[in-house]
């Protein structure tokens, strides 16, 4: 009568196993876990009590706590309640060790699998005949397409400006051409990366200077203008004229033209104001290093004139620019005014080809070829153009045609 009066009070669990076996189980609130699994086990493993580790391979879940019960704990503790359901669960045993014939074996598949090294590719090709292999043209494979089409546009401009000086209106034309072109580069900007910047409090000329030095990125602009605070030239115009200067040497070639003495001297003045307008254009397009990049590489001990050397072959990229500046520097900067052969079939496919005939005559394609020529980043930005995106898209099919055969 007394153990009846101070026992805890019975509860009613609902246990469940993984092979679908279930079944109500009573247990008063102070049994222990480990206790109640036994119970379990003898109730679905008939005899598997025997061994001592039936018990510790077994463990209990609360189904909808999905927590696992501690041997150790109470029922009570373990806060399970009247009508719970108890999931019981075999552990699942750690994978055996390998053997060690099968570990050999492993090892040995890994071994047949693994590239050859040097020494073994020169083992296994001494008795072939030795040939004369240009290292520097596999090196630079990745870039052919890169090297040839500047070649491509080197020469195309000499023709495009050929076509032109032929057309009695291509003072007027270029003018109109140049004056897109000017307003292209002003609107080239990105207003988002620009609002960004002001909204910090930088000027927008320092912030329009910033994001043009790097490319439009935001993060590499900010740095720039941290590190460049203090620095007297930070609002200095890039390199090349500045808008004012085009606009009063636009005026001054409007009024020379309108002073125009008499139709005779027309064509050679025109002649000669155009040989000036490519000069123009050509000195507009000049290069202009990455400052950072610059830095950087002098900070290794190369000449500034080295540098910007390397940055220009490589296209203001500095890993590139410092591999070529370790290598054997090819190309040269002096091959990157070197024109395609013009009696090649590439060239001459290409001067076949309607499209790039018909865009040859517009002064945009001119003024575009020498953008590319100078700044290569901006090519993605004459391919979605309208006018010079179709020649764009002609020249790197025929090279992509030709370059398979």
């Amino acid at each position: 009568q007394e153990e009846k009066i101070f026992a805890g009070k019975v509860l009613r669990v609902h246990v469940c196993t993984m092979e679908g076996a279930e079944w109500l189980e009573e247990v008063p609130e102070d049994t222990t876990v480990e206790k109640l699994k036994e119970r379990c086990l003898k109730h679905c493993v008939p005899g598997s009590l025997e061994d001592p580790k039936t018990v510790t391979h077994h463990k209990l879940i609360h189904a909808t706590s999905e927590k696992v019960l501690a041997d150790t704990k109470t029922v009570l503790e373990e806060n399970i309640q009247d009508r719970d359901v108890l999931l019981l669960v075999k552990k699942r045993a750690p994978p055996p060790l390998p053997k060690m014939a099968d570990v050999s074996a492993e090892e040995k598949r890994k071994q047949e699998q693994k590239a050859p090294d040097k020494d073994a590719i020169l083992k296994a090709t001494a008795n072939l005949p030795s040939r004369s292999a240009d290292r520097s043209v596999a090196h630079h494979s990745m870039r052919d397409f890169q090297t040839e089409l500047r070649k491509i546009l080197v020469s195309l401009i000499e023709v495009a400006q050929k076509l032109l000086a032929l057309n009695p209106d291509a003072v007027e034309l270029f003018k109109k051409a140049n004056a897109m072109l000017d307003e292209d580069e002003e609107d080239r900007v990105d207003e988002i990366a620009l609002r960004q910047l002001t909204e910090m409090g930088f000027p927008e000329s320092r912030a329009v200077k910033a994001l043009r030095l790097n490319h439009m990125s935001v993060t590499q602009a900010m740095e720039w203008l941290i590190e460049h605070a203090d620095d007297p030239s930070v609002d200095a115009p890039l390199p090349g004229q500045t808008p004012a200067e085009a606009t009063a040497e636009a005026g001054a070639s409007s009024a020379e033209a309108a002073a125009a003495p008499s139709s005779e001297e027309a064509g050679e003045e025109a002649k000669d104001e155009l040989t000036e307008i490519f000069k123009k254009i050509r000195r507009k397009r000049e290069f202009r290093p990455d400052p950072r990049a610059v830095i950087a590489l002098m900070e290794m001990g190369f000449d500034e004139k080295e540098v910007v050397d390397a940055l220009r072959v490589n296209n203001n990229q500095q890993n590139a620019a410092c591999e070529w500046l370790l290598g054997d520097r090819k190309p040269s900067p002096e091959d990157l005014d070197k024109g395609i052969d013009t009696n090649s079939p590439l060239f001459q496919a290409i001067l076949e080809n309607p499209v790039v005939q018909l865009g040859l005559t517009n002064p945009k394609t001119l003024l575009a070829f020498e953008d590319m020529l100078e700044n290569p980043l901006n090519s993605t930005q004459w391919m979605n153009d309208p006018e010079t995106g179709p020649v764009m898209l002609q020249i790197s099919r025929i090279f992509q045609t030709l370059n398979r055969t």
